[in-house]
């Protein structure tokens, strides 16, 4: 029998710390999205400042140039199959509920980014 040789992961989670205020923002998600040009799938796990990134119109106001407009990457990591989950107690601090945020972003404990670590996925924080 031959030896099975892992494969890489072919998942990865972006802990997003940083709101409309940093470049790591932008950054974060450029980088998600071309994580997903790669083929992997890809999870936006957002903390602290970083649900502010998604709330209704926050999302518009946001760009550092020379990347592209925070809506733009959002739109477009979303578009692609990425899944957002913005933290419960990080929300709740802030006043925000479900309605406060864009489409397609949840409220999700971080049980849920445990779960894709532990099967494997790799991770990076901003």
């Amino acid at each position: 029998m031959a030896e099975q040789i892992p494969q890489p992961s072919r998942e990865l989670v972006v802990l997003v710390t940083r709101g409309t205020d940093h470049e790591l923002s932008s950054v974060a998600f450029t980088i998600a999205c071309g994580a997903i040009t790669s083929g992997m799938k890809v999870y936006a796990f957002l903390v602290s400042s970083g649900v502010d990134l998604v709330r209704r119109k926050a999302v518009d106001i946001t760009h550092v140039p020379p990347l592209d407009p925070l809506k733009s990457l959002i739109d477009d990591f979303l578009a692609r199959g990425g899944i957002i989950w913005a933290c419960p107690p990080c929300t709740k601090a802030r006043g925000y509920a479900q309605e406060d945020f864009i489409d397609g972003v949840t409220i999700q404990g971080a049980s849920a980014m445990h779960e894709r670590l532990k099967a494997g996925a790799a991770s990076l924080s901003f």
